[in-house]
Formats: structure tokens, sequence, C-alpha cells
């Protein structure tokens, strides 16, 4: 593809939704957090966090595996950001994620490497460089082990008679599930192709399978639209399925993260930002 467009002084306000921005502030503002918070760092948990992924994962760069520390590289001058620590772990379940409140990493599962192409790897890199850049990975951390950090305050962690425990638990779920659509933005900013971001997500929501080369993305966006545009009685039906169990999801249902995506391109919103109108550091050119 043409060469990518350096964003130069780019601030995280250019693609963070303002779902996110309201889900955060909701969660904030709930008094259980700093406590938590405060828990989080006399624990210890950050350290702990970043030396079971050393431990267990090979860090790349020039001379480890270079091509997926060039892509990092790459993908950090779009979103001119610092470079973060790049893993490898072996896991048949393809998925990558970013951690390290105090040293920021991120790892690649050896199976979402093998699922993706070059091109597509890189809407992954700028995904999680998103998290990271967004200041999402303090948040992401504590809700890892939100259940213990609970436990240690001498709350109940899904207690119908602690309130305040149970409710902090439900603003993260919301939270976490509207930072990926945040992070998604990211992603297509540094592949700066929609159809090479919307592959990558069909790729990730098949999984890998022998008939990889059959995958259609103009058919997986018919099944996103006939979803969101499900008839009453099935919107009734999703919304009590949400109600049951997918409050407590992690990350949005893949097909309304390709729709919306879809979305965020068709606004304009990307345009402008590749036209050189988006928010800037205050000491950018």
């Amino acid at each position: 593809m043409a060469e990518r467009k350096i964003l130069t002084g780019i601030t995280a306000d250019a693609f963070v939704s303002d779902a996110d921005k309201w889900a955060l502030d909701k969660l904030k503002k709930l008094p259980l957090l700093p406590l938590v918070i405060r828990k989080f760092y006399e624990v210890g948990f950050d350290r702990w966090f970043y030396c079971m992924n050393m431990s267990m994962s090979v860090r790349c760069g020039p001379n480890q595996y270079p091509t997926l520390y060039g892509i990092m590289q790459e993908s950090c001058r779009v979103l001119d950001m610092p470079e973060p620590e790049l893993y490898i772990s072996s896991n048949p379940y393809p998925n990558a994620f970013a951690g390290g409140v105090e040293r920021p990493y991120i790892t690649l599962r050896s199976a979402i490497i093998n699922n993706l192409t070059d091109e597509q790897l890189y809407h992954i890199m700028g995904h999680e460089l998103g998290h990271i850049k967004a200041n999402h990975v303090l948040y992401f951390s504590v809700g890892a082990v939100l259940g213990a950090l609970l436990e240690m305050l001498g709350r109940r962690t899904l207690g119908a008679s602690d309130v305040a425990s149970y409710a902090l638990v439900l603003a993260f779920y919301e939270w976490s599930r509207q930072a990926e659509f945040s992070a998604d933005r990211a992603g297509l900013l540094v592949t700066q192709s929609l159809g090479v971001s919307l592959d990558a997500e069909v790729a990730l929501t098949a999984g890998p399978n022998r008939f990889s080369h059959e995958e259609n993305r103009e058919a997986f966006m018919d099944q996103a639209r006939a979803y969101q545009d499900a008839d009453t009685l099935d919107q009734v039906g999703k919304a009590i399925l949400f109600a049951l169990w997918g409050k407590t999801f992690t990350h949005p249902m893949p097909v309304h993260r390709a729709q919306e995506l879809e979305r965020w391109h068709l606004s304009g919103a990307f345009d402008r930002i590749m036209a050189g109108d988006y928010p800037r550091v205050s000491n950018a050119a």
C-alpha cells in the first residue's frame, strides 16, 4: 500500500469515542474506585503482571522477530507515540493485549500472528497502541483483578448485599466494551484502510481455519447490518440476552464492532484526520 501518513502530534481525543468518555467518567465517579486503585498499587499488581509476562513471552526487537518489531515501530510513528515493549507468547487462541501501567508493553499471541496477514497485524498493533495512548491500561489492569481487590478490601465481589461493589463491577464491564470501539479506531488510523481493518475483524471472528482464503468482507458486513437491523422480536431477544449475559462481557459483539468502525469511517471523521484536522498536543505543528 502507499506510505502511511504520520499523524504528527495527534492526541487520543481524535479517536476516543464519546461513549468511551461517558463510561469512564461514570466509572471514575463511583466512590469505591479510588480505594480499589490504591490497593492495586499497594499490592504491586502492575509489577507482578509485568514480570509474569516477561517470564512467559519472547521480547521482540531489531534482532528478535524484526518484522513484528518493525510493524510496531511504524505503527508508533503513525500515532506519534513512544514505543512500548513488544512480546510474543505461545497460545492457540488468537488474541493480543496491552499492559504495564509504569512500563507499557504489548503481547501478541502466536495464533493471532498465524491468523493475520502483515497488513492486518497493523490493525491489531494500532488497536493495542490505542489502548496505551488513551490511558486505558490502568483501568484494564485493575479490572483484571477487580474481584481479588474487592475481597482484599473486605467487599463481597458480586453479593447482592454489596450494591457499591456490584455497581463498580458492572461499570468496569461497560467501560471496557466502549474502550474497544475507541481502540478499533486507532487500528484504522494505523492501517489507513477500512478494508484491511475489517478483514482483520473478520479473521479474528472466524478464527484460524483452513478455509480462511474464502472469507468475504462484504458478506460479513451484510451480516453485521442484518444483526443491527433485526425486527422488533429479535431486538427484544437481544436485550434479554444482554441483560442475562452481555453486561458482563469485556468486549462488544464482533459484528457490532465491525459495523461501528464502518460507521465512524462513513461519518467523515477518519477522512478529516487524514487531512490533518485532529486534536494535537499543544507544541505540535
